[in-house]
């Protein structure tokens, strides 16, 4: 029995001992493969492998039988890695990719159908990762997914780790065109349809490859997502697993960071949409207008830095507006965190979150979602807002984006009403009762709360709503849709061509 003990202990260091030289071996990162989307100019492609140390490296762009960049260079003798940032390139396709290594003997590698376009990574929680197959048309949205074979689709696995990895552990999804088994492959692993409906649009509408990266994870905080230099922004200096879901993904701080963000930084790309939240309303919810920009502003320098400077250092960011959980509770903290999530300014773009871009989803509740009414069906409306967005953030283009923001107050405490003024023209539908709040107090200034206004309260005409608040002499505050449901989102049409979400103290 010793015996075949020892046997069995060096049998397993030999594969240890294997797996460490295939580590070795001469390839590309993990998330280079066939059918690719790299990122067009005016940024330059990173390339970037393994292979043996102080080997000589040539790397050579092609398209078709005709060489159009070659570059020589000797492999990192230390650490074993490679990289290579190719020319700036136009958009088109397809490309081929040669690496050869010479040591004795010459190990060649390639990469083919390559594509120059947009890449965006998308990230976030469950609402990210739900799939093509989850969202309301999903027979229609796969039956579509031959008609873009210049979008490609990545997902990297669901990998956690304490400590920064270098490359991804895994992958789920390799490089691929888009087809309607990959869009309905099965619940909550890959496709993300939100990031699919988003790209989609912008295929259509640009006209060249857009490539999609999803790194997402159910049931994880900010947190869980952000390096400890942006943690500490915020004084989170160490997780000892504060909160506990048995259906909630990895909490501790910055383990999807270290395994599912940071080995993608080389990766130049041309922006990044985020669909998180849910979880942050049971965990450091508070700290959320102060933890959610620091990722922002960490991943944009993060990836800067690692890709040589080719990722723009204030890439474009967009991101989903939590919708709608459950009928408002007592302590319902849906609403702190969509304030939050603008960093308590109540709009997107704005001087703590420039160059992002916010896509409302109040209105899209599902309480009869099997998913739960967590996780809404309406994905197409989400990802279209986020396409508007990213025309006008990240592509400049004059389209109409963002609901009407007041750009006025004007109060008459002596007749107890008041007039908001708003930048555009208001389109409100149902009774809009209780949609609005006065922040007023009663007893002559001894205390305050919170009044639902009646729709009979109400006139709204054009660009301008008049709140009556009979009742309440003195008033310190409005809002609009803050303690909102899936049983009164029907009150509220949150389109782009409608109200944003509002808390103002006067």
């Amino acid at each position: 029995m010793a015996a075949d003990m020892k046997t069995l202990v060096s049998l397993l260091l030999l594969g240890l001992s294997l797996v460490t030289r295939a580590d070795c071996k001469f390839r590309f990162a993990s998330y280079y493969g066939d059918h690719m989307v790299l990122q067009q100019q005016p940024a330059r492609a990173v390339i970037w492998g393994y292979g043996e140390p102080g080997a000589g490296l040539t790397v050579s762009l092609e398209y078709g039988v005709k060489a159009l960049y070659a570059t020589m260079m000797t492999i990192n003798a230390d650490e074993g890695v490679w990289r290579v940032l190719l020319p700036a390139m136009e958009y088109g396709g397809p490309y081929h990719l040669v690496a050869e290594q010479t040591t004795v003997k010459t190990t060649t590698i390639y990469l083919k159908d390559l594509l120059f376009g947009d890449v965006w990574l998308c990230s976030g929680q469950s609402n990210m990762e739900m799939t093509v197959k989850q969202m309301f048309n999903a027979s229609e949205e796969m039956k579509m997914a031959s008609n873009y074979p210049h979008i490609r689709l990545f997902t990297a696995a669901l990998v956690q780790s304490g400590t920064e990895l270098q490359d991804l552990a895994k992958v789920d999804l390799q490089w691929s065109l888009p087809t309607a088994e990959i869009l309905g492959h099965a619940d909550f692993a890959y496709f993300s349809a939100v990031c699919w409906v988003f790209g989609r649009h912008l295929a259509r509408k640009l006209k060249y490859p857009i490539g999609l990266v999803e790194s997402s994870w159910g049931g994880t905080p900010v947190e869980a997502w952000s390096s400890k230099t942006a943690l500490k922004k915020c004084e989170l200096f160490n997780s000892s697993d504060p909160y506990f879901d048995i259906l909630a993904g990895p909490c501790n701080y910055s383990v999807l960071w270290n395994a599912m963000i940071h080995p993608l930084l080389n990766m130049t790309i041309k922006g990044a949409i985020w669909y998180q939240g849910e979880q942050n309303t049971g965990m450091n919810t508070d700290l959320y207008n102060c933890t959610f920009p620091a990722l922002i502003s960490d991943w944009r320098r993060s990836f800067h830095e690692s890709s040589l400077g080719q990722t723009d250092p204030n890439f474009p960011f967009g991101f989903v507006q939590l919708s709608t959980c459950q009928k408002s509770q007592q302590k319902d903290n849906y609403p702190v965190i969509r304030w939050h999530q603008t960093a308590d300014y109540g709009y997107a773009p704005n001087p703590r979150m420039p160059n992002t871009f916010m896509a409302v989803a109040m209105d899209l509740g599902d309480e009869a979602s099997p998913y739960g009414g967590v996780h809404p069906r309406d994905k197409e409306t989400v990802g279209y807002r986020l396409y508007l967005g990213a025309r006008a953030i990240a592509y400049g283009d004059k389209v109409q984006f963002q609901g009407p923001f007041p750009v006025r107050f004007d109060i008459y405490y002596k007749y107890l009403y008041m007039n908001i003024t708003y930048d555009q023209k208001l389109l409100i539908g149902g009774t809009c009762d209780d949609v609005f709040e006065v922040y007023c107090s009663t007893d002559k200034g001894k205390s305050y709360k919170w009044f639902p206004i009646p729709a009979y309260s109400l006139m709204i005409s054009a660009n301008t709503v008049t709140i009556s608040f009979d009742g309440c002499p003195a008033v310190l505050g409005v809002r609009y849709a803050w303690d909102i449901g899936p049983a009164n989102t029907r009150n509220v049409h949150s389109t782009v061509s409608n109200l944003n979400f509002l808390l103002l103290y006067l």
